[in-house]
């Protein structure tokens, strides 16, 4: 677990797939929910310049697997709990409130888990594999490139 953010607005930083059209059209509806507040503060995972050491240690591959959010004390949160965090703190808690009945609960968990392994899938995305092969072919020729402008 990293250190917790000094001076941070934020209630929660959710981290999202930019590249994933499902994923993104849910950060645009709780952004237009926050409403500017900061109260979320919103991280695209797939973005190149993505930093595992300022999102509470969480790398890329393992953010690909299911949806994580950091807390302003860097703990951090996964699944269900990252939806009922967020949705809580902008005013929407009823939304997934239900999730916290002990039968519900884990009822929720296992359909938000089968949807995260089908989410690529789902969304005529490549598999992880070949997505972690692509990014790093993208990060290596960016290296590159920037190692040669600054000569």
């Amino acid at each position: 677990m990293s250190a917790p953010d000094a001076e941070v607005s934020w209630r929660i930083k959710l981290l999202y797939d930019g590249a994933c059209p499902l994923c993104v059209r849910e950060v645009n509806f709780l952004q237009k929910r926050d409403a500017g507040r900061g109260l979320v503060a919103f991280v695209d995972i797939a973005d190149l310049d993505y930093s595992p050491e300022e999102n509470g240690g969480i790398d890329f591959e393992t953010a690909m697997g299911l949806i994580h959010a950091v807390l302003p004390d860097g703990s951090t949160l996964v699944g269900v709990p990252v939806f009922r965090k967020v949705y809580e703190i902008l005013g929407m808690g009823w939304v997934y409130a239900i999730t916290k009945v002990p039968i519900v609960g884990p009822i929720a968990d296992f359909v938000y888990n089968v949807w995260a392994d089908w989410r690529l899938r789902l969304t005529g995305r490549a598999d992880l594999a070949t997505i972690l092969a692509e990014r790093q072919q993208q990060i290596e020729a960016c290296t590159d490139r920037c190692r040669v402008s600054a000569e």
